[in-house]
């Protein structure tokens, strides 16, 4: 079966000088476990924290990462070495269904007519070839919509997490801040999760001084609480089962998730990019594949209630410093994450952060979100002062991040995201048949020729 079958690279213990070791090799099976340990790690704080902050059982998603993982690897052929893990572009997504009444069982079923629309327009671009994704989502498009779905999240981060604790989230957004700028390599990439266990760490301490604190509790009701609540870890099982449940659908539901479709077909599109610049592979063939695989893995995964799955730049950034490409050790992680997946105490652990934490950490995550669209239009040389760009970005974000409403009918309305991306998309095509040719010319360069992410010693956030 294809993607088996590794060939051992060199003597099995490190690249040869200037070499990689590529997709279908591998090195001795004890490095390539230790490097899909590397690769958990390197996953695993976007990994939970997404279905933490969407409401969904971090357990579940694990679990599922790993069987996503594995289903990529194989629809792939092995030729794209790449990890499926949780998706942080729903989280203002998630949150907006709430808003709107809708519980868990509403925001999977939202996100799994999220992936069967993605896995649809995988299909067409392996049918019609990698260019037609610049030429329906021109860089322009995909930053404005990147763009506001990050910052459509700072209510959020302000009137939800914040305020439980605002010292903790002071000092955890500081020191998040430090652990992104300062740390290098390896450590760099899961300062997410160093930002998490500090504030684990800062709430103990706290509790330990103060006693407990007197404000919102998670669900916004003013009580006195303790910081850091360990009281369900005691009595999680071992092992076990996660969570499952059906999703349920609703049309308002859908219409406020479909957008994100946009984020993840340039996500999609920049890492197989990458993987082949750096393998030396031309994998632009496989790109409408790659993009299927995901939106069929999303579909797994919300089926049994967990979030939807997106390549991950983490792990591209554990092979760039290690030169392994080894399909091999994602196998390996796969299987590691499915076994923390049946862990019921450890997601009791995670299901204990603090609200205080999660307002350090978010507000530094969400605003990070919203730039990368900017760094998309950076590294595609969008010219912002052509007004074939600036008209329908200017418009679409500020709908977007405002949460503008548009009513069409007691039952039907469109807002936020949803809103922001149609006024982007279309008003971009419409006014560009409108426009003088000398606006058009000046588009920028294609998302096949730029990439969107930076995949150096530095961690990214683009889930």
């Amino acid at each position: 079966m294809a993607g088996f079958g590794w060939t051992l690279h060199g003597d099995g213990r490190s690249p040869r000088p200037g070499a990689v070791v590529r997709p279908e090799e591998r090195l001795s099976w004890g490095r390539t476990v230790g490097l899909g340990a590397q690769h958990v790690v390197a996953m695993f704080g976007a990994t939970f924290v997404a279905p933490v902050l969407m409401g969904l059982d971090p357990n579940l998603a694990v679990m599922v990462s790993g069987v996503a993982t594995v289903f990529f690897l194989l629809v792939t052929g092995g030729r794209i070495p790449s990890y499926l893990g949780s998706s942080l572009s729903f989280v203002g997504v998630a949150a907006v269904i709430k808003t709107q009444g809708g519980d868990a069982a509403t925001l999977t079923g939202a996100l799994l007519v999220v992936g069967a629309v993605l896995a649809a327009c995988g299909a067409a671009v392996q049918a019609l070839g990698a260019r037609v994704i610049h030429a329906v989502l021109p860089p322009v498009v995909t930053g404005a919509v990147v763009m506001l779905i990050g910052f459509n999240l700072a209510p959020v981060a302000a009137g939800t997490y914040w305020p439980q604790d605002q010292w903790t989230a002071l000092l955890t957004m500081f020191f998040t801040g430090f652990a992104l700028v300062a740390l290098r390599g390896f450590w760099s990439r899961i300062a997410i999760f160093l930002g998490l266990v500090f504030g684990y760490g800062i709430s103990w301490g706290l509790d330990r001084v103060f006693g407990r604190i007197h404000s919102a509790n998670g669900a916004g009701v003013v009580t006195d609480h303790w910081r850091l609540d360990l009281s369900g870890v005691g009595s999680a099982d071992w092992i076990g089962l996660p969570t499952l449940h059906a999703p349920s659908f609703s049309l308002s539901a859908v219409l406020v998730a479909l957008p994100v479709v946009v984020a993840l077909i340039a996500e999609n599109a920049g890492h197989v990019k990458a993987v082949g610049e750096m393998t030396g592979d031309q994998l632009d063939d496989r790109m409408g594949v790659a993009i299927m695989a995901d939106g069929a893995a999303t579909v797994m995964s919300t089926a049994v209630g967990g979030p939807a799955t997106t390549t991950y730049a983490e792990n591209i950034g554990v092979m760039a410093a290690t030169r392994v490409y080894s399909t091999a050790a994602y196998w390996c992680a796969a299987g590691f994450a499915i076994l923390f997946g049946l862990c019921p105490k450890f997601g009791a652990v995670v299901a204990a952060i603090p609200g205080g934490v999660l307002g350090g950490i978010t507000v530094v995550l969400y605003g990070m979100i919203g730039l990368l669209g900017a760094q998309i239009w950076v590294n595609n040389r969008v010219d912002l002062a052509n007004p074939l760009h600036l008209v329908p970005v200017a418009a679409g974000v500020i709908i977007g991040i405002g949460n503008v409403t548009l009513t069409f009918t007691d039952t039907f309305e469109l807002s936020g995201i949803a809103l922001g991306t149609l006024i982007v998309l279309t008003g971009y095509h419409v006014l560009r048949l409108l426009a003088p040719a000398h606006m058009k010319h000046s588009a920028g360069t294609s998302l096949l020729d730029a990439g969107t992410t930076d995949y150096d010693d530095r961690p990214t956030t683009r889930h």
